[in-house]
């Protein structure tokens, strides 16, 4: 089956964060949604329920918990059960909420640098400690990100109660191996730590040679201080819609995130829901087409940065989002605001990531927009 990577939507005719962010003659390659039409079955599943006309309160159907096990033990090998799973509008929301859930007012919260910003600003949400650790930089561009083990530790306090990760990670791409995962999870028991594992990515492997590995799948030992998060919004294109999942073995931690919620978030939207049975159930012919179309785009992207002095980048595992170092190129620290004016292409800025120097760009866009997105940085990275 043929499906349409290539047309250019008009996405300014319903408000959209990304493309009216900035001037009309600006391309947008910063906010992590894509500019793709979503599956044809997600489309088909929610004109149906549109044609059913009703939209009051709703449940999540047992076929949607069901078809997130099946895909969870074709695509990972992991069993989960229908009840681990609570379904909820959103994994931000569901960041914060697991710190309120599981720490005390003044308790920290730990993340590593860099990150996706709303990791960020969870500590400040919920009334926490803010604590971050880096990762270790790589070496050169053939090399990858690592979890700096001995960073971890020593951040972590004798408050610490709350370790957010992200994998695979964004902003950088990386899958974490299973060493990696495992001396996490060491580190994780030894200090008592409840883990929130943001898995979102976790469909939009690049490198078929990195396959994610489930944080409960490696480390079924931390089941009872694990809650993963999966969601269908990035890998189907569908954040719009507002479902996402925590997955939490444990019983008295599943009871204790359902009383943090309790009152402050809202149900799943009906549409979110009949939109990621669709997905997950009959979207896998047009993921794998997607991550193709990923691919080839990932390395027209190499090939242009190849030719940027001083711009280096690590290449992702996973995602369709490339996180640059321009701290040495010619553009410095302000990087991002002078590829924004000069070159009229808006890519997220490194510092809101806790990075400065470091710009992330978003390639899950049609090869033409994305084309002349390059073309516009050459000008300006290759002088």
């Amino acid at each position: 089956m043929n499906f349409d990577f290539a047309t250019h939507i008009d996405r300014r005719q319903h408000p959209t964060k990304k493309w009216q962010q900035y001037d009309d003659d600006v391309l947008p390659l910063w906010i992590a949604d894509m500019d793709f039409p979503s599956p044809p079955a997600v489309i088909n599943a929610l004109r149906a329920r549109v044609d059913h006309g009703v939209f009051g309160y709703g449940g999540v159907p047992e076929r949607l918990r069901q078809t997130l096990c099946d895909w969870s033990q074709h695509h990972y090998d992991w069993s989960i059960e229908a009840d681990w799973q609570i379904w909820v509008p959103g994994v931000v929301p569901a960041l914060n909420l697991a710190a309120l859930a599981f720490s005390e007012p003044g308790q920290g919260v730990l993340t590593a640098t860099p990150i996706y910003p709303p990791f960020l600003g969870v500590a400040d949400n919920t009334g926490r400690e803010a604590q971050t650790f880096a990762l270790a930089e790589p070496e050169t561009a053939a090399d990858t990100w690592q979890l700096d083990v001995a960073a971890l530790e020593a951040a972590i306090r004798p408050n610490t109660r709350v370790l957010l990760w992200c994998h695979p990670h964004n902003p950088t791409g990386r899958v974490w191996t299973p060493t990696a995962l495992r001396q996490l999870g060491e580190l994780a028991q030894r200090h008592d730590l409840i883990v929130v594992s943001d898995e979102l990515h976790c469909d939009l492997i690049l490198d078929p040679t990195q396959p994610h590995r489930p944080l409960g799948r490696v480390c079924p030992e931390l089941a009872e201080r694990l809650v993963t998060l999966w969601a269908p919004s990035k890998t189907f294109n569908i954040a719009g819609l507002s479902a996402a999942c925590a997955i939490i073995a444990d019983e008295t931690l599943r009871r204790r995130f359902q009383r943090a919620a309790s009152g402050l978030l809202p149900s799943v939207n009906v549409l979110g829901l009949s939109a990621a049975e669709a997905a997950y159930g009959e979207g896998e012919a047009w993921r794998q087409a997607l991550l193709g179309v990923l691919r080839d785009n990932l390395a027209l992207l190499q090939d242009h940065a190849a030719q940027w002095p001083d711009v280096s980048m690590s290449t992702p595992e996973a995602t369709y989002l490339a996180w640059l170092d321009l701290r040495r190129s010619s553009l410095g620290m302000e990087a991002q605001q002078r590829l924004l004016a000069e070159a009229r292409v808006a890519l997220s800025d490194g510092a809101d990531f806790g990075w400065p120097g470091f710009v992330r760009l978003n390639f899950g866009m049609p090869r033409g927009w994305l084309e002349e997105a390059l073309q516009r940085l050459d000008r300006l990275l290759k002088a």
